[in-house]
This record gives structure tokens, C-alpha cells and sequence, in this order.
């Protein structure tokens, strides 16, 4: 039988131990267990993976200290207002400490450096930082980053998310101790969800000892070096975006629509414009790598980059028509335009017949008793 079994793993090496027991068992009435032949397929060296591929065997691992490596990743959340919600988070693989976080409305970019920014700005620079191939993590905003700070920027291998196991596993520990109580809460907006996500990390998740550390979180991560942490201006400049644009003939680049006039002398170059995502009403112009001024503006038809979109608003009502708005605020601007009569026909130093409205109106009416102007 133990034959048969190696021939059949010959014959397909793909075919797996559960699988060869099934034809045995079908041509023969009768098979070994599957477990036996799992351990004779290793004796043999025939155990391979439904694809084909040998199996692999993969080391334990962690970093000698703390922020020489934190990983990146993004949770699907809760939808919270009627918008689905995404975690970013960063880990850093010695402590475990989480370093970087935020829940955003969307799983891009802005939303990414948001939580990375936040990390940097508190727990210092990593020397590397380990994330997979999802759109927000190959953008060029992150790489330009991480550059900027001497980051070393390290993608996963597609199709092998093994050396993420440390996110993952926070994550996890984040669905069942964190989001159970909050489908059981529930939560007004994004605001609140942070808030919530912000005193359960700092309060239960880092002073717990972990597992496999033997230490809480940020006691072990206080433990390391003095992090060093970016300056402001260090900070700024990483998170500024760039792109490569051509100067016309006229002495102008063009960004997103808007138009900006530059020096005259970068005519025919290609030049970097760096920006504000948030701000493209104003632009820095660089030539291989030097400082060439501010563009002056000559037609600003967008103020922010396309990808840099702010969270979503709360959903409007049907119309977005306030009619008790709309007539309240028209009750108070004729209020601003009306004339107290009663009060220009009192006599000086006598006292006022108050009337319907009159409290209103004075508090309208200039100093000298005409009509007060609405502001």
C-alpha cells in the first residue's frame, strides 16, 4: 500500500496525502491513514504544496532592538454613519508597541501617512519599515517619505504575507477584544472611533504583557534606546508631495489645472514641483535638486490634489433645504431693518411703553434712533 502511495505521488506530485488516500481507498477497499502518508511523503521528500511548489519551512524572527523595524498594514472596520471604515497601523517589531495608527473613511494614501506621520512624530524614526503591495503602501508620497527620512522601505513578496504575522495577529486581537465591544456600543463617528481606538491602545493593549515578549508593549519599547525623533520641519518636508512637470515656452508649469509662472531661465527643463496636498494654491519649484523659488500663481482652479480627500461628510437630507432654517433667518433680518415708532415718538427722558417685539428692535436701532444696519 505504502507502494502504491509513493507511486501515486510520483505519478502527480500535487496530489496531496488526503488525496492519494481517496484513490487508494476507492481502488482498494482499504488505505492507510492520511497522517501516515504525510509522514511517509517527507521520509521520501515528495511533500509538496497543492500548487506544485515544495513546502517551507519559516524561522521565527524579531528585531534585535527597538525601531529597527515596524510593519504596516490596513483593517477592513465596522461601518460607522453609514461609511465603511479602514485602520492603518504600524507595529513595532521588537516591543510589539503600536507606533502608528488612525481609522479613515478610506484605505489611500492621505489616510496612510496620516497614521505614519502621527507615529513618527511620537515614537521616532524606524530604520526599516515592512509592508505589503496594496496600492497606499507603492505610492509615491510613502516612497518619497521614507526617503526624505532615511527610512528603508521594504515590500513583501506577493502571494507570501508570512513575515506580516505580527500586524496580523494584532489585528486579530483587535476584532475580538476591541471592535466586539464596539458593534455592542456602537460609536457616532469616525471622531469617537479614534478616540475609543486611541484610550484602549494606550491604556489595555500596551500595559499588557505580551505572549511571546514577556513584557508589556511600551514598557519593553521604553526600555530601548532614546528614539530619535524627526523635527517639524524634518517632518514637513517628508510629507510634501512632489511630481515632475515640463516648463513651457512661456515660463509656466501646470499642476492639477492650476498654472504657475517660474523662473525664466527653466524654460525646455523638467522640473520638481513640491506642494501641500492640501494647499495647491501655493508650490516650490526644484532643479536637480535645488531650490528655484516659489511658483506664482497665474490660474488656481483647484485648492487640494485630487487624492487628497478629506472624510466624508454626514449624508444631507433629501433636498438640503432648511425651511425652518431659511425663515428664521429672514424673521431676524427684518428685525435688523425695522424702526422702533414708538420709541422715536416717546418724549426724551420718558419711559417706554414697551410693545411687541420692542426689546428686538431697539437692540437693532443705531445710537441715533435710525435704522440700524444688519450685519
Amino acid at each position: 500500500m505504502l507502494e502504491l502511495a509513493e507511486a501515486l505521488k510520483r505519478e502527480v506530485p500535487r496530489r496531496t496525502a488526503a488525496h492519494v488516500r481517496e484513490i487508494i481507498l476507492t481502488a482498494r477497499g482499504w488505505a492507510p491513514s492520511e497522517r501516515t502518508l504525510q509522514r511517509l511523503f517527507v521520509r521520501l521528500g515528495l511533500h509538496t504544496r497543492p500548487d506544485g511548489r515544495a513546502s517551507v519551512a519559516f524561522g521565527r524572527f524579531e528585531a534585535e532592538a527597538v525601531n529597527d523595524l515596524w510593519t504596516g498594514d490596513a483593517l477592513h472596520g465596522p461601518a460607522v454613519a453609514g461609511h465603511k471604515t479602514y485602520l492603518f497601523a504600524f507595529i513595532d517589531d521588537n516591543s510589539r508597541a503600536l507606533v502608528g495608527y488612525r481609522w479613515g473613511l478610506s484605505e489611500d494614501t492621505v489616510r496612510l501617512e496620516a497614521a505614519l506621520r502621527g507615529g513618527l512624530a511620537a515614537r521616532g524614526v524606524p530604520r526599516s519599515i515592512y509592508v505589503d503591495n496594496g496600492s497606499a503602501f507603492v505610492s509615491a508620497p510613502l516612497l518619497r517619505a521614507c526617503a526624505v527620512l532615511g527610512i528603508r522601505l521594504v515590500h513583501s513578496t506577493p502571494g507570501r504575507p508570512q513575515g506580516r504575522g505580527k500586524i496580523e495577529r494584532f489585528f486579530e486581537t483587535v476584532r475580538i477584544q476591541f471592535l466586539v465591544e464596539v458593534e455592542a456600543r456602537g460609536v457616532a463617528d469616525l471622531d469617537e472611533l479614534n478616540r475609543l481606538f486611541t484610550a484602549w491602545v494606550e491604556t489595555v493593549y500596551h500595559r499588557r504583557v505580551h505572549t511571546e515578549t514577556r513584557h508589556a508593549p511600551i514598557e519593553r519599547f521604553g526600555a530601548g534606546a532614546v528614539p530619535a525623533l524627526p523635527t517639524p520641519g524634518q517632518l514637513h518636508e517628508a510629507f510634501l508631495w512632489s511630481e515632475a512637470r515640463a516648463v513651457t515656452k512661456t515660463g509656466t508649469v501646470s499642476l492639477h489645472g492650476n498654472v504657475f509662472e517660474v523662473d525664466a531661465a527653466l524654460v525646455g527643463c523638467r522640473v520638481e514641483v513640491v506642494f501641500d496636498p492640501f494647499d495647491l494654491e501655493s508650490v516650490e519649484i526644484r532643479y536637480q535638486g535645488r531650490a528655484m523659488g516659489k511658483g506664482l500663481p497665474v490660474r488656481i482652479s483647484r485648492h487640494s490634489h485630487p487624492r487628497a480627500r478629506p472624510e466624508a461628510a454626514p449624508a444631507p437630507s433629501a433636498t438640503g433645504i432648511d425651511y425652518l432654517g431659511l425663515v428664521a433667518r429672514r424673521h431676524a433680518e427684518e428685525l435688523a431693518r425695522s424702526i422702533n415708532y414708538s420709541g422715536l415718538a416717546t418724549p426724551a427722558g420718558a419711559p417706554e411703553a414697551p410693545g411687541p417685539g420692542a426689546a428686538d428692535a431697539d437692540a437693532d436701532l443705531g445710537a441715533d434712533g435710525g435704522e440700524a444696519v444688519a450685519g
